[in-house]
């Protein structure tokens, strides 16, 4: 079980290039909750995940996690975040065993060998853990960052769009080791073009920016 643990988001403006993305957004995520954020495409879904994995800075606002500051303590704070964006985020050059072995060396993760096995079955990598990467299809080199999930020991899970290339059985696996991790008093914040189906789920619905001269 994980400690209590709260992110907040105060007053949060974005711009990318010309474009205002939101402004004077506020959230605040708790142990426990499992959140889908909603909005149309280029509302800024992403980039508000950047921002809450330190990637990007915001225009204005703030967020916190546990009262700190993330960006003023970003090392702290990324020991306790495990993200997974659109880029599968594994070494090509690597087999999916040795990528999910490196992960473990340098994050906070599960002990041992057998995770690495139960891991690689449970998104269905076994007959593949020896061929690189690169040699992979794009649906198997995404199963192959999110079973990093079943390593993790972080608190706070951001994904971006995790269920990219996911068949239904494996869509349904995904969606119960979130609701195990909430469970276990961990957080999971993250957009999806799917509808999922869980009890647990809160959807946050994003805005569209309007100036103060729009009608």
């Amino acid at each position: 079980m994980f400690e209590k643990n709260r992110l907040t988001l105060h007053n949060l403006s974005c711009q990318r290039g010309e474009k205002r993305l939101f402004a004077a957004f506020s959230a605040v995520f708790e142990s426990g909750q499992f959140v889908q954020l909603e909005g149309h495409n280029g509302i800024g879904k992403t980039s508000l995940l950047r921002i809450l994995t330190t990637l990007s800075q915001p225009l204005s606002g703030e967020v916190r996690w546990n009262e700190l500051d993330i960006f003023k303590s970003r090392d702290s704070y990324l020991a306790q975040l495990l993200y997974l964006g659109h880029s599968s985020g594994v070494k090509s050059e690597l087999t999916p065993y040795q990528n999910l072995k490196f992960y473990q060396q340098i994050s906070p993760c599960k002990a041992g060998e057998a995770i690495i096995w139960q891991a690689l079955e449970q998104v269905g990598l076994c007959g593949y853990e020896e061929s690189a990467v690169y040699r992979l299809s794009a649906g198997q080199q995404k199963r192959v960052a999110l079973a990093r999930l079943w390593l993790s020991q972080a608190p706070l899970w951001i994904l971006d769009e995790p269920f990219t290339a996911i068949d239904k059985q494996g869509q349904q696996q995904l969606t119960a080791l979130f609701e195990q991790h909430c469970h276990q008093g961990g957080i999971v914040i993250l957009t999806s073009h799917q509808a999922l189906e869980s009890k647990r789920l809160l959807r946050l619905s994003m805005q569209p920016f309007k100036s103060d001269c729009q009608d």
